[in-house]
Formats: C-alpha cells, sequence, structure tokens
C-alpha cells in the first residue's frame, strides 16, 4: 500500500510522518525504514526506526531510486513499513510526474509486503489523477 501526506513547504508533513512513525513502531511487529534528505530528523526518531539520508547516496533519478528500494527491501526480510520525507526530492521527481513512479512503488509494496507512507510537497489539487485516492493527510 502506499500513502500520501501532501500540502505544500513548510505546512506540517514532516511532523506528521515523524508521529506516524513514532506511533506505529509500537504496533508492529516488523522493522520500518525512514529515507530523509539529511539526518536532521535522527532525535526525533525512535531508536528502532533506521534512518537512511539518501543524499549521501548518489541517486540521480527516480529509477534509480526506486533501484535503491528494491535493494533495501531484499536486504531486510523483516521490513515492514518504509516513510519517505521529502519525496520528491530523494525521488529525483521535482517538477515531474510522479505517477509511473507511484504506481511502481504499489507493485514493489504488493510484492514485498512492504507500505509506503510519502511526504509529498504538492496541494493535494495538484496531484495527478488517481493519486487521490492514496492522500491520508492533505495540510
Amino acid at each position: 500500500m502506499v500513502q500520501l501526506i501532501v500540502g505544500r513547504k513548510g505546512k506540517g508533513k514532516t511532523k506528521q510522518l515523524l508521529d506516524k512513525v513514532n506511533s506505529e513502531v509500537k504496533n508492529i511487529s516488523g522493522n520500518i525504514v525512514y529515507l530523509d534528505k539529511s539526518t536532521k530528523h535522527m532525535y526525533e526518531l525512535n531508536n528502532k526506526v533506521r534512518l537512511i539520508d539518501v543524499s549521501q547516496c548518489q541517486i540521480e533519478n527516480s529509477s534509480e531510486f526506486v533501484g535503491f528500494v528494491c535493494g533495501i527491501i531484499s536486504q531486510d526480510h523483516d521490513l515492514q513499513q518504509m516513510y519517505f520525507d521529502s519525496f520528491l526530492k530523494i525521488a529525483c521527481l521535482e517538477n515531474a510526474d510522479i505517477t509511473a513512479t507511484i504506481k511502481k512503488l504499489e507493485k514493489i509494496s504488493e510484492a514485498a509486503e512492504v507500505d509506503f507512507i510519502l511526504s509529498v510537497s504538492l496541494d493535494e489539487a495538484e496531484l495527478p489523477e488517481g493519486m487521490k485516492e492514496k492522500v491520508i493527510i492533505s495540510l
């Protein structure tokens, strides 16, 4: 399953994402990974959550990002959830259509049984058709 937290920059998406991951870590038995553009939020995350600073990984396009996500999943068979903060930036999708990448993540989610929760810096009205049903929080 792919879920979206949407809203313009500065609306509080990261706080919502951090609150969600820190509450979920108490309720699930598997592992959680949190991908971000820096380690800025390291101390706000529960220590059971694995934080990965994507800016250190030389990802140059959305296909490489999807491959990176698959690599993480292949190394952790207990992985249950992945959180993507600043999704447009870390997936190299700023000013681009997110539909194809989200569809790939949906297929990966179903096959690997890993849920993806994404923070997307777009208003709900700016989302492509078919993506609006994935919104869980709109700020």
